[in-house]
């Protein structure tokens, strides 16, 4: 949805702009071409591999970072307001297609799923050492898996017998307990727990919505592409209320006092899109407008 999210900008040729999920730079080259010489675009991405895939260009700045400090980094640019926030959750197709990286249920790899390559924790950490109660937990609460109590005491009664190191070793273990008709679907839900838990992608997110209050300036435009029911559950939320919990304050007479207001309704995917990348199917895109 790379030409939704440009449009959703509203790009002023020369405003400030940021992308706070660089990846392989796609979204941030088309918004370069959307501005002026004056214009400027800051992107953000803590994955080192981003980082060799730079962008020459005066008006660029990739930060090495993640956008979980949205406004200090910003603040150390020497920039304290922006035009337009363009955020793309998820994992990169580098990323998944990267055996070494561990996050693909069809490769073989180690268990690993850090965005962040310097963390010391990684996936094979939390599934050989979190007890049976922590994993169900993670894969109740972000794989909304209804077997999430026997997958935990499944894969803590074969660690006993030996460590699990890698991506295939984990779906093998787990295959003899699965339907086959959603063992693919199933297999998905538990790695994309997994990766929430080691990164910590939800808090993130909520950390990164609640700045984008104090960096976007009246009429910034904020851009979110979501993968999964969470992180779009959070975005929605966000935009609608203000806030993750409750609902937005009013005042006497009855006015909700919000810092965004919607703009347009959720996009998904056209079929064209999902042909030519079948990744893309389950995007979400929403966009909201600083008040």
């Amino acid at each position: 949805m790379l030409e939704e999210a440009i449009q959703g900008l509203k790009i002023d040729p020369d405003g400030v702009y940021v992308d706070v999920t660089f990846g392989g730079g796609g979204h941030s080259r088309a918004i370069l071409q959307k501005l002026s010489n004056k214009g400027r675009l800051l992107a953000f991405d803590q994955d080192e591999a981003a980082h060799q895939n730079p962008i020459s260009d005066d008006r660029f700045h990739l930060i090495d970072g993640n956008f979980s400090h949205l406004k200090r980094h910003l603040k150390f640019c020497g920039i304290s307001t922006v035009d337009g926030i363009l955020a793309d959750f998820g994992v990169s197709s580098h990323q998944f297609d990267s055996e070494s990286r561990g996050f693909s249920t069809r490769l073989e790899g180690p268990l690993d799923m850090r965005m962040n390559t310097k963390s010391e924790w990684s996936a094979r950490e939390l599934i050989n050492e979190y007890s049976a109660e922590e994993l169900q937990q993670i894969f109740k609460n972000y794989g909304e898996l209804r077997i999430a109590r026997k997958l935990a005491e499944h894969i803590v009664k074969e660690r006993n017998q030996n460590p699990i190191e890698t991506t295939q070793g984990l779906v093998s273990l787990l295959t003899p307990i699965l339907p086959k008709h959603v063992f693919n679907k199933i297999i998905a839900q538990v790695f994309q727990a997994i990766r929430i838990e080691i990164n910590a992608e939800l808090e993130v997110i909520k950390s990164f919505l609640e700045q984008t209050v104090e960096v976007l300036q009246t009429g910034g435009r904020l851009v979110c592409i979501s993968y999964h029911s969470l992180e779009d559950r959070l975005v929605k939320i966000f935009i609608r209320e203000g806030k993750f919990v409750g609902k937005a304050e009013s005042d006497l007479y009855g006015n909700r006092n919000l810092p965004m207001k919607k703009v347009g309704n959720l996009q998904i995917p056209s079929q064209e899109e999902i042909k030519e990348n079948s990744r893309a199917r389950s995007g979400k895109l929403r966009i909201a407008e600083r008040i």
